[in-house]
């Protein structure tokens, strides 16, 4: 009876303890994320950069990694980034040499990134000219800004390449949630080194309301999700949620998480780039 009672308990303290490592190893973050942003000016990028912050805090219990964001922009310096396996670009770019540099060594040495719609963005003259060479021209490949759809419409986007990590088990085809649509100067599908994995499906056109006859878009190919295949990094082109700028009231009229297909390619990407990141060691950059 002695020994059938302590068998019991030891085969309860070893259930217990398997439990307990259970949760600790699930407690323990598998990588760490940090998001960039400004979040000035235009209303639907300011939404969009809120609504990011809540989703991907949300989400990060769920997958299980650290996600952190800021606003100091000074912070893209090799000693913080040392601390992050994945950063983000939720809007805008680093403007000064300083930044930019620590960037780019952070990518060179193996960082990973993912960008949305407006960190691509450049124009000559505008307040965020083509001053970047390495960034637009080599690192996204898709140099300067030439044009976009209004306004803010859904569009049936196409799964260029399923072997990529963040398009596995995604449709062919499925429908985008609202944005506003940018096209670039340069040509990706001539560059080598770029991987379009997301376009516009011909199905979307005409895609844009106008008023301007010049966003509408009635044909033409459109890449909106790639990656440079000399970098862990994905160029995500979705960002840029409705506002209701006619009435002056700026409610928020779309927003763009929520959408099942949409979400999984994220989600795929940075649980990839993270799990990769995690191979690195912290300090590296």
């Amino acid at each position: 009876m002695k020994k059938l009672i302590l068998l019991s308990i030891t085969t309860i303290l070893l259930c217990f303890s398997i439990a307990c490592y259970g949760i600790e190893k699930r407690g323990t973050p598998k990588f760490k994320v940090i998001a960039f942003f400004t979040a000035k000016n235009d209303a639907a990028h300011i939404s969009f950069v809120h609504e990011a912050n809540r989703w991907f805090t949300s989400i990060a219990g769920k997958y299980n990694f650290t996600y952190d964001s800021t606003n100091n922009w000074n912070n893209l310096n090799a000693g913080f980034l040392g601390n992050y396996h994945v950063v983000i670009f939720l809007d805008t770019r680093p403007d000064s040499i300083i930044q930019r540099d620590a960037f780019r060594k952070y990518m060179e040495n193996g960082g990973a990134w993912i960008g949305f719609h407006f960190a691509a963005f450049a124009l000559t003259p505008s307040d965020y000219p083509q001053n970047w060479d390495w960034y637009h021209n080599q690192f996204l490949g898709s140099g300067e800004y030439k044009g976009n759809t209004w306004r803010p419409t859904k569009a049936i986007l196409r799964v260029e390449n399923h072997n990529y990590p963040a398009t596995r088990n995604l449709p062919e085809t499925f429908i985008s949630s609202p944005n506003e649509w940018y096209s670039w100067k340069n040509d990706l599908r001539k560059n080598p080194d770029i991987q379009i994995l997301l376009s516009i499906d011909s199905t979307s056109f005409p895609l844009g309301t106008g008023p301007k006859l010049y966003e509408i878009w009635h044909s033409g190919y459109y890449p909106v999700v790639w990656t440079n295949k000399k970098f862990r990094m994905l160029y995500v082109n979705m960002g840029h949620n409705d506002i209701d700028y006619e009435n002056k009231t700026n409610r928020e009229l779309s927003f763009t998480f929520g959408n099942e297909y949409q979400d999984k390619l994220v989600i795929n990407a940075l649980l990839w780039l993270g799990s990769e990141g995690k191979k690195r060691k912290l300090g590296e950059s």
